[in-house]
């Protein structure tokens, strides 16, 4: 499989990106979105907690806006790269630049796990198969929208209706999975221990119902100016309903803070304590898990 003839190849060979070849790149990476999301709604998001947060729908709405600049970013930081290590390769070794194209691609997605793995400790076991495959299906179709000489706002177009088209099958998907979580049922005598969030918060819930806290999230006053604030200092707790879910009721005997809920969640193995702070669709959401 070559670059083909159109306008989109005409720097074959060459170390530089055509603008062409780049635009076709963008509208690809931003194309596979969709089904990059599908993908993980599937195998990953299915009959996980959504932890309380609202406007589903409209983030769905929301993100084809952001779709083209997201595709831009992607053929830049992957297939674009790629394309250059294919290119000398091939001065070198045999076989079709397209195939060392989607090597390279790979090995770039590779790359990017490992810099998120060394910079903010993310799991290789969880990123690197998505960075990795994220760049195959837009270097197997570069090649063949090339030939066609596919570009401009044309290709945008087309692209654009295959993504409305996933962005129907998504969210119908995501209304159906919306139930599928069911929470853990713990009894009082497990939600007796420690919980533990991020930034040394510490939650323990004693038998009896006395509670003890370090730095933990707790509802602000009502004249403060920001989501949530952080108490020290002993407490109550009690189990009690919020909404339709099961929650802990931590009441400070202090002046820090005013009385929050903590939701039951995670799973029966592996339960959490979490609480939605600020604005329910882009507010602060801070777990604790069982020690």
């Amino acid at each position: 499989m070559g670059w083909g003839t159109g306008p989109a190849v005409a720097g074959r060979g060459r170390l530089t990106w055509p603008n062409d070849e780049w635009n076709v790149a963008a509208a690809l990476c931003a194309t596979q979105l969709p089904l990059v999301w599908l993908a993980w709604l599937f195998f990953v998001g299915a009959g996980q907690d959504d932890y309380g947060r609202g406007g589903g729908a409209f983030g769905v709405l929301c993100v084809p806006l952001i779709l083209p600049l997201l595709g831009l970013v992607h053929s830049s930081a992957q297939v674009m790269p790629a394309a250059t290590l294919a290119r000398l390769l091939t001065r070198r070794l045999r076989g079709p630049e397209w195939a060392w194209h989607v090597g390279m691609s790979v090995l770039v997605g590779v790359a990017w796990a490992g810099l998120g793995h060394w910079v903010w400790d993310w799991s290789l076991r969880d990123t690197l198969p998505w960075f990795a495959g994220a760049g195959v299906l837009p270097v197997l179709f570069l090649a063949p929208l090339c030939r066609r000489a596919w570009g401009g706002w044309s290709l945008w177009f087309r692209m654009a209706g295959i993504c409305f088209v996933l962005f129907v099958v998504g969210g119908l998907s995501v209304a159906a999975l919306a139930d599928d979580y069911e929470p853990p049922r713990l009894s009082s005598g497990q939600l007796v221990g420690e919980w533990r969030g991020e930034d040394g918060a510490v939650l323990r819930l004693a038998p009896g119902g006395r509670a003890e806290l370090t730095r933990v999230p707790a509802q602000p006053d009502f004249e403060a100016d920001q989501d949530y604030t952080r108490c020290d200092g002993t407490g109550t707790w009690a189990r009690d309903r919020y909404g339709d879910r099961e929650a802990v009721l931590v009441r400070l005997d202090g002046g820090c803070g005013e009385d929050t809920h903590w939701t039951i969640s995670g799973s029966g193995q592996d339960p959490e304590l979490f609480a939605l702070f600020g604005d329910p669709d882009a507010g602060d959401l801070l777990i604790l898990a069982q020690d």
